[in-house]
């Protein structure tokens, strides 16, 4: 009996230290493994899941503060950049880039729609940079073995997706349907979804890069995760923005001081000050437009506590986070 008492005992301590140990209620969000799940659209909308830059957060061989605590304690909010939309009424659902956080994206779109579909109606690539292409090998027969998800590339995306292996498998064996684009016509989808590609300067090794800009039934955004610089582009950002609902666009890097460890001119994107300087001459109802996407790990955008971030909402702007919703 009194060994017996004793285990009880024992086993009753150990049971509320593990149960301290497990208690994350109090720890930030970076420390916690909370299971993530997306709302229910009940009407055509948008979500956002996931605004980092291709690498991811933490990013390989990361040395740097912003990454230090995040390899031993992931921030399961930090994926990499794709939007959602949902049309709940047809059932329908379209993804835009296949992150290498495909996986967890196509889950959560599906329970953002509603639906028991496991693979979306349909993704968009904007272009061949590896984090918003490289997800597509969840498709192939050594992850699901999908069944022909309609994929929908650009000449020169089509092009090297079906040149080079591993991908090209993934289109002789039907794996995905290579659905082509062309640069400012119209695709219209189910749900009254009508998605547009719109070509933008990048750095094109591979294929062209695009921004989408996407309409539903009540309400339009663009899409522009990738582009080198504003002034480079032959639309006008300014009047771009003014004729869409909500605006998604490319904020990778901060400033020039954040990466000190490459030649910041050999990966050029438009800086968030600059951005930021360029949209100041809009209404004020045209810059609550603007979502920031995009960011590189370094930025300091990821932390909603950051002074940067701050700043973004001081000139009425807005940061993209996951699982905010828009109607469309």
């Amino acid at each position: 009996m009194t060994i017996h008492l004793l285990l009880v005992v024992f086993g009753f301590i150990l049971l509320n230290a593990c149960s301290e140990q497990v208690n994350t209620d109090a720890l930030p969000l970076g420390h916690r493994q909370d299971t993530l799940a997306p709302p229910l659209a009940t009407t055509t909308s948008l979500i956002v899941l996931g605004n980092v830059q291709d690498a991811g957060s933490p990013h390989a061989a990361c040395r740097k503060d912003c990454c230090a605590d995040l390899f031993a304690h992931p921030d399961p909010t930090r994926r990499v950049v794709s939007l959602g939309v949902a049309a709940p009424a047809d059932e329908a659902n379209y993804l835009f880039e296949a992150s290498p956080d495909l996986s967890i994206q196509m889950k959560w779109l599906k329970q953002f729609t509603g639906t028991d579909h496991e693979t979306p109606s349909g993704i968009f690539l904007t272009h061949a940079h590896i984090g918003h292409y490289a997800g597509l090998m969840y498709l192939g027969k050594e992850a699901m073995n999908a069944d022909s998800v309609p994929t929908y590339v650009m000449p020169r995306m089509e092009q090297f997706l079906t040149q080079n292996g591993p991908w090209g498998q993934l289109v002789s064996t039907g794996n995905v349907k290579l659905s082509p684009l062309r640069d400012g016509r119209a695709v219209t989808l189910d749900g009254q979804v009508v998605v547009t590609p719109f070509l933008v300067p990048h750095r094109d090794e591979y294929s062209e890069t695009v921004g989408y800009r996407i309409s539903g039934p009540r309400k339009t955004a663009i899409f522009l995760p990738d582009i080198d610089k504003w002034e480079k582009f032959a639309t006008d950002i300014n009047r771009l923005i003014e004729s869409v609902d909500y605006a998604f666009l490319d904020a990778t890097f901060f400033d020039a001081a954040e990466l000190n460890t490459r030649d910041i001119s050999q990966i050029p994107h438009p800086f968030v000050v600059e951005s930021l300087a360029r949209f100041a001459s809009l209404s004020a109802e045209d810059r609550n437009k603007v979502h920031f996407i995009h960011f590189n790990h370094t930025n300091r955008l990821l932390d909603p506590r950051a002074e940067e971030t701050r700043r973004v909402e001081a000139a009425g702007m807005h940061v993209a986070r996951l699982f905010d919703v828009f109607e469309l």
